[in-house]
C-alpha cells in the first residue's frame, strides 16, 4: 500500500511526464478506480475501457493536482466517477427502442464486484439511514445513478437550490458519520 505522499509524488513526477512513475501510479490506483467505475457503469468491460479513458485524463492533467488540497486518491477518485456518470448519462441518452434489448450486457455483479460492493457496506449502509429519507435517495440518484440536479429538483418538487443545499449536506453529514 502506498501512502498519500507517495501517490502525490508520483502525479507530480506525471505530471513531469515521467512514464515510469504514471506507471508506478497506475499500479498503486488502478484497483481502487476500477471499483469506483464498476459501482457505476456495472459492466466489466465498459468499466475497462472507462479505466483507460480515466488514466489518459489523469497522464494530461496530473499538472492540475494541488498537493496539499485535497488528497490525491479524492482527486483520482472525482475524476473516475465523472467520467463513469459522463458515460452513464452518454448511454441514457443514446438508448434505443426494444431492437436494443437484445444486445444489452447482463448487468448481475461478478465475484469482484461483490466483493467491492460488501467491503463497507455495513458501514454507508448505517450512515445512509441516518440521513432523511428522501435526502438518502437524492444523494444515491445523483452520485450513483448520475441524475442531475434539475431532475432531481423536479423529481422531489423542490427548487434547484434547494436541492444543492439538500446533497451538500448530506454528503457533510456522511462524510461524518463514515469518519467516525
Amino acid at each position: 500500500m502506498s501512502t498519500r505522499e507517495d501517490i502525490e509524488r508520483l502525479i507530480d513526477a506525471t505530471a513531469s511526464g515521467d512514464r515510469a512513475a504514471f506507471a508506478q501510479l497506475y499500479q498503486f490506483t488502478s484497483a481502487k478506480l476500477f471499483g469506483t467505475v464498476l459501482r457505476i457503469l456495472k459492466t466489466e468491460a465498459e468499466t475497462e475501457e472507462a479505466v483507460q479513458e480515466i488514466y489518459i485524463k489523469v497522464w494530461r492533467n496530473a499538472d492540475r493536482y494541488r498537493a496539499g488540497g485535497y488528497s490525491p486518491m479524492t482527486w483520482l477518485i472525482t475524476i473516475a466517477r465523472n467520467h463513469a456518470i459522463d458515460r452513464l448519462r452518454a448511454r441514457r441518452a443514446g438508448s434505443g427502442g426494444m431492437d436494443e434489448a437484445d444486445t444489452l450486457p447482463d448487468t448481475t455483479p461478478g465475484p469482484e464486484a461483490l466483493a467491492i460492493a460488501t467491503s463497507d457496506r455495513g458501514r454507508i449502509v448505517a450512515c445512509f439511514a441516518r440521513l432523511p429519507m428522501d435526502r438518502a435517495e437524492a444523494v444515491r440518484r445523483a452520485y450513483l445513478e448520475g441524475e442531475t440536479y434539475a431532475e432531481l429538483a423536479a423529481r422531489f418538487e423542490v427548487p434547484l437550490n434547494t436541492m444543492r443545499t439538500w446533497l451538500r449536506r448530506s454528503l457533510q453529514k456522511l462524510k461524518e458519520c463514515l469518519s467516525e
